[in-house]
């Protein structure tokens, strides 16, 4: 966690310059447990209605920047920012002037001296958010890199709070390629002691092994289960939520011309609520019906996806809330 400490060489112009404490959110691991919880909790009170109408982020300008499509993450930040009271500058793929060859870090070194927060997806390695990381005037957001899906992790532990009212003890059965919401959910999941998380990955479509291994060590020391197969035997019964991703995940393709066949078992079906009938169904959406999971599933009953799209807002706003303004206790209002 970086916090902005005494500036050397002060101008006039420097001197009026915010010196609240900077935090970036570029992976899971970069929260500690009181804050990963702290964000939850505060993702579920605006979801509830409960956090008051703070403005922690008037006078603030926000950047939103997206080279890769999205609906739910960028409509969630940029409104999330406005209802929090900040003003948004939005950068499309072919904004900036990373195209023509300025440097990561110098980009960065710029928008840092303009902007309060930068939000940006990249769908690509993860170190070109940490070179804009590196400074302590400008809080940086990944809204999705190649690896990790932070964000959507917390949207997903605010969902599980508001819909059971705790995190501790549930069983999540996720389905699909081991991609980067499946990265941020293990990681994130298993902290909560009690989770039992069972992955069902498709043969060589696996989380990547470094997450594999944190989570498996963050579940021996928290009191959580983690497992990963990668087959359709014996999946386990009574869970309490079954978690499906798109099979094509954004910005990649796939170099096996024939990758559907082996996703095809994986696909989430109403067979899967016969040895689990309470369980509710989460998605990150885009949805392809037919896909990864049937229309039955998705537009039915069990289905939360949609509960779980807006709440991709409320745990935006918190983790904008956290990043200029740091955790708010449970129970208080900002002014």
């Amino acid at each position: 966690m970086n916090r902005r400490g005494p500036r050397r060489n002060h101008t006039p112009l420097e001197d009026t310059v915010d010196h609240r404490p900077v935090r970036h959110l570029i992976s899971i691991d970069d929260l500690d447990d009181a804050d990963l919880h702290a964000l939850v909790a505060r993702g579920a009170a605006f979801s509830a209605g409960t956090a008051g109408r703070p403005a922690p982020l008037a006078g603030d300008v926000v950047g939103i920047y997206f080279s890769k499509t999205s609906t739910r993450t960028r409509t969630a930040f940029s409104s999330g920012s406005l209802r929090l009271g900040a003003q948004l500058i939005s950068y499309g793929p072919d904004d900036l002037q990373l195209n023509t060859g300025e440097s990561s870090e110098d980009t960065g070194r710029v928008m840092s001296g303009m902007l309060d927060v930068l939000v940006a997806r990249t769908a690509g390695d993860p170190a070109e958010m940490r070179s804009w990381a590196a400074q302590d005037r400008m809080a940086v957001i990944n809204a999705m890199s190649a690896d990790e899906h932070p964000t959507q992790a917390l949207t997903d532990l605010t969902t599980l709070q508001r819909r059971f009212g705790r995190i501790e003890g549930l069983r999540v059965l996720y389905l699909g390629e081991g991609n980067n919401t499946a990265s941020a959910l293990a990681l994130a999941l298993t902290r909560f002691p009690g989770v039992t998380l069972e992955l069902r990955t498709p043969p060589g479509y696996g989380l990547a092994a470094a997450f594999r291994e944190r989570a498996a060590e963050q579940a021996a020391r928290s009191g959580a289960t983690f497992h990963e197969r990668h087959d359709m035997l014996d999946v386990p019964a009574d869970q309490d939520v079954v978690y499906t991703t798109r099979w094509q995940t954004t910005g990649t393709t796939k170099p096996d011309p024939n990758w559907r066949q082996v996703f095809a078992p994986f696909q989430v079906t109403t067979a899967l609520w016969e040895a689990s009938p309470k369980a509710v169904f989460m998605h990150d959406l885009p949805a392809h019906r037919g896909d990864e999971v049937t229309a039955e599933v998705l537009d039915g009953p069990a289905s939360i996806a949609f509960v779980q799209a807006e709440n991709k807002m409320h745990s935006a706003m918190a983790v904008l809330e956290w990043c200029r303004r740091g955790p708010v206790p449970a129970g208080e209002h900002l002014p």
